[in-house]
C-alpha cells in the first residue's frame, strides 16, 4: 500500500463494531485505506513521480506538471 510523501498518510486498522441491542455484540478486523493517488510534480525544475493523498493535493501542498 502507498503512503503519501508529504503527510506520511497510510492504511489504519480498527474494529467494525455490530451493535445489537445496545451493546457490542461483534467485533471485526476492518483496515481504512487512506486515498492515495500518483501525480507528476515539478520539484527543482525536474518531473518526477509521487504517491500523494487527496489532503494535500487539494491544498497545494505540491505544484504539478502538466
Amino acid at each position: 500500500m502507498a503512503k503519501c510523501a508529504i503527510c506520511d498518510k497510510s492504511r489504519q486498522t480498527g474494529h467494525r463494531i455490530s451493535i445489537n441491542r445496545s451493546q457490542v455484540s461483534r467485533r471485526a478486523n476492518k483496515t481504512w485505506k487512506a486515498n492515495v493517488k500518483k501525480v507528476k510534480i515539478v520539484e527543482n525544475g525536474t518531473v518526477k513521480s509521487i504517491y500523494i493523498c487527496t489532503r494535500c493535493l487539494r491544498a497545494n501542498k505540491v505544484t504539478r506538471a502538466i
